[in-house]
């Protein structure tokens, strides 16, 4: 016999197949397998056949939920091989076996033991095994089977996430979407409607409506106005079984809130409005403020004001506040009670936003009138001008009017007026002022070359109320007058040159006055009660300069170092003046550029008539000479370790002879021959005389030295030439056996200019032109200074 589940659809069919399963006649109809596992007895080998289909299990329902007193029952498990005696025995394994379900062994019925819910669990895995009560053999495999938990509607829908917060634009069309919820039921949505929500709306209407399936929220009023209401609380519900009677139901609130679009112009709260303002307001001060109310929110409430009249923009300006929106008026001109006593502006106050959805509802701005009332305030006098400049001649007696500063009193009253002035500027130490007519004269006597200028600070007051001042700056000018001579701007003294011609200007002098530059040029001569200056001259350039030009040919620093030249300098003021100044012109030695030297470092030198060059020469030979002394005493100290010095009446030692007088010439030597103290080489040169000139000689030009005995010589060092005529000396046989003298002479290679003696100069050439000696060098000074006296003599 095979029996299988029963395929119950609905909890009746269910009863009805417990029933004819109780009775023995009901047969379960297989289905498709879901699950099949089967399992051989213990110690049988696995057979590979067919199994019987009588015994395998799809899958059995049991209701949640059960409340009965009796336990529930199940299904019934039944093998072919049971013949009704009880030698079957059915065992039953797996979630629940025991504890949920119970089987009896020998009938095979399931029972549900306890109530089960199947949103906690939905169905049940369970084995069955039918086995031989004897031998404990299995009659059949082991076989797996479902239990299914049925589901009953025992759950209501919930919103979990509510309540809800929805926005949507104010004035929005119907049917406009605002927000949409969504419902959960923990029922099984796959078997019957008990999970099949449906949506409707408790509360809220006329203004919001839901759809029944998707429960979407929309807008089912127009022209919803966020300023008549602002907030909506829409009651949604959720109920199952389709919305049928007897279904459950949750509800959860949805709170809508009209968010603000621009529908509405600003508004004054006036179309007049009326604001004192005194005259004494500072320009560029907030004087008032005016304010277009809006109902709208944020930038939809944004007003932008302006002045639309040019009488009232010229003289007052409007700005916003966004944060107050308010329109706040300030002074761009000061204001005079005198001259004009009130002010009409029309302002304009417009959105800044606008929304072209609703310019049907007009324009959106509006317009106001405000008067502004003038008030009148007493006010500090007012000078004439913002600022005085006068002037005063320096020297000027005490008491002098300078100039006058005026100051009246703006006000209606026109009070009187005093003045006075600002002691803090110093100014009341040179200047008085008159109380009642503002004249300006001077305190004491200015001077122009001590102080040009002066700023002085001159305040006045009403006589009524003497706490109202004003301020005026008032600068004098001290004129000029010519009372300041000139004088001669020289710092150091006039150097003058030794080689100096007539007409050669020495210096350029110029002049200096204390006196203002409007006085003139200035003019420059010499004294006129004082004799001609032998020396020198001066002329005036007519530059505001003069020179100082040399009359004579030269200057001799020794005959006269100092000179002293007077000089007169007017100036061209009204009247003019002098003054003269005595000037120090020093003589002093000048290179080829007619530079000065320093006096003081050539006065030795030029007293001793040597130059620089002489002077190394000198200490050179000095040199020289004291080398030679040594060495002819290390000579000396060793012949004398060598052989004793014999001194005996029969020397051979010729002697040196002196005489007092200085002419005699060769006769005067014949007790001596100084042959033997010459060096052979230098006395046969020595006896070319100066007087004949060789054959073949030439005049050498200007500039070259001329020929000389010293020229033979090579262009060999002195030192070298000294140690060379030593070594002679001592090799030379035919001198005596004694330290003698030797003279040798090579004095250098002569001047660069040549020689200027008239002996070696050809006959039939003209005298050099001797003109230009002075730039000849420190050694032909003496020289320039005898053609210098000569000239002078010449043009006396």
């Amino acid at each position: 016999m095979r029996i299988t589940a029963p395929s119950c659809i609905c909890p009746l069919l269910v009863c009805l197949c417990v029933v004819r399963g109780d009775h023995g006649t009901s047969q379960h109809s297989p289905v498709k397998v879901t699950r099949n596992h089967t399992k051989l007895p213990d110690g049988e080998k696995e057979v590979h056949h067919r199994p019987k289909r009588g015994w395998i299990w799809n899958q059995f329902f049991v209701l949640e939920e059960h409340i009965g007193l009796d336990s529930q029952y199940v299904g019934k498990l039944h093998s072919n091989s049971d013949k009704g005696d009880g030698s079957v025995r059915y065992l039953l394994s797996g979630e629940g076996a025991g504890t949920i379900f119970t089987i009896n062994e020998e009938t095979g019925d399931i029972h549900a033991t306890k109530s089960l819910d199947r949103e906690k669990k939905a169905h049940y895995i369970l084995h069955a095994q039918a086995i031989d009560r004897h031998t404990n053999k299995a009659l059949e495999p082991e076989s797996e089977f479902i239990i299914k938990v049925q589901d009953v509607n025992d759950n209501a829908p919930k919103f979990p996430d509510g309540p809800f917060v929805a926005t949507v634009p104010e004035m929005s069309n119907i049917g406009t979407s605002v927000f949409q919820v969504t419902a959960t039921d923990a029922d099984d949505p796959t078997y019957g409607n008990s999970a099949r929500v449906v949506y409707s709306i408790l509360q809220g209407q006329p203004y919001f409506s839901v759809d029944p399936k998707t429960g979407v929220i929309r807008t089912a009023l127009a022209n919803m106005d966020r300023e008549a209401r602002e907030q909506y609380a829409v009651v949604i519900q959720a109920k199952d079984m389709a919305g049928q009677v007897g279904g459950l139901s949750g509800s959860t609130t949805v709170n809508v809130t009209l968010t603000d679009v621009n529908d509405n112009p600003p508004k004054f709260p006036q179309k007049n409005y009326q604001l004192y303002v005194p005259e004494s307001a500072q320009v560029g001060k907030a004087v008032g403020k005016i304010k277009a109310n809006d109902d709208d929110l944020g930038v939809n409430a944004e007003v932008a004001y302006s002045i639309t009249n040019a009488d009232g923009a010229a003289i007052f300006s409007i700005s916003t506040d966004k944060d107050k929106r308010e329109g706040v008026i300030s002074l761009k001109k000061p204001l005079n009670f005198e001259k004009k006593k009130a002010y009409t502006l029309h302002i304009e106050g417009a959105n800044t936003h606008l929304d072209p959805r609703f310019s049907h509802l007009g324009p959106f701005k509006d317009h106001t009138t405000l008067k502004i009332i003038v008030g009148d305030v007493d006010e500090a006098p007012i000078f004439s001008m913002d600022y005085y400049i006068m002037d005063v001649y320096e020297n000027a007696k005490a008491g002098t009017e300078v100039g006058a500063v005026t100051a009246r009193d703006p006000d209606s009253t026109n009070s009187a007026v005093r003045y006075s002035i600002d002691h803090s500027m110093h100014g009341d130490s040179y200047f008085n002022i008159n109380p009642a007519t503002g004249a300006i004269t001077t305190k004491q006597i200015l001077d122009r070359e001590e102080t040009a200028w002066y700023n002085i600070t001159v305040v006045t007051s009403e006589v009524d109320n003497p706490s109202l001042l004003s301020h005026v700056p008032v600068t004098v000018q001290v004129l000029d007058v010519n009372d300041n001579p000139p004088e001669i701007a020289v710092d150091d003294e006039v150097i003058v040159c030794e080689s100096s011609r007539p007409g050669q200007v020495i210096q350029t002098i110029r002049a200096a006055d204390k006196d203002d530059f409007a006085n003139g040029r200035f003019s420059f001569s010499l004294p006129s009660d004082l004799p001609a200056n032998p020396n020198f001259t001066l002329k005036d350039n007519e530059d505001n300069s003069a020179s100082i030009v040399a009359r004579r040919q030269r200057f001799s620093r020794s005959s006269q170092e100092l000179y002293r030249l007077a000089v007169v300098v007017w100036d061209g003021g009204e009247p003019a003046l002098s003054s003269t100044s005595t000037l120090t012109l020093r003589v002093c030695t000048c290179g080829s550029g007619r530079g000065p030297r320093s006096c003081q470092a050539e006065a030795f030198l030029s007293a001793a008539g040597l130059s620089t060059g002489a002077l190394i020469a000198i200490l050179l030979c000095i040199v020289i000479l004291l080398a030679i002394v040594v060495l002819f005493i290390n000579l000396r100290s060793k012949k004398g370790r060598k052989e004793p010095l014999v001194i005996s009446e029969e020397d051979v030692r010729e002697n040196v002879v002196t005489y007092d007088d200085e002419g005699g010439g060769e006769e005067d030597t014949e007790a001596f021959d100084i042959v033997a103290l010459r060096n052979p080489a230098v006395a046969e040169v020595s006896k070319l005389r100066r007087d004949v000139r060789p054959e073949g000689w030439r005049a050498p030009p200007i500039g070259q030295c001329s020929w000389s005995p010293s020229r033979a010589l090579d262009d060999a060092d002195v030192q070298g030439i000294i140690r060379r005529r030593l070594v002679e000396a001592d090799l030379d046989a035919s001198i005596p056996p004694y330290d003698s003298l030797q003279t040798y002479a090579y004095e250098g290679r002569g001047s660069p200019t040549g020689s200027v003696s008239s002996l070696d100069w050809p006959p039939g050439l003209s005298e050099p032109d001797y003109s230009d000696v002075d730039d000849w060098g420190p050694a032909f000074l003496k020289l320039a200074e005898l053609f210098g006296e000569g000239e002078l003599e010449a043009t006396a």
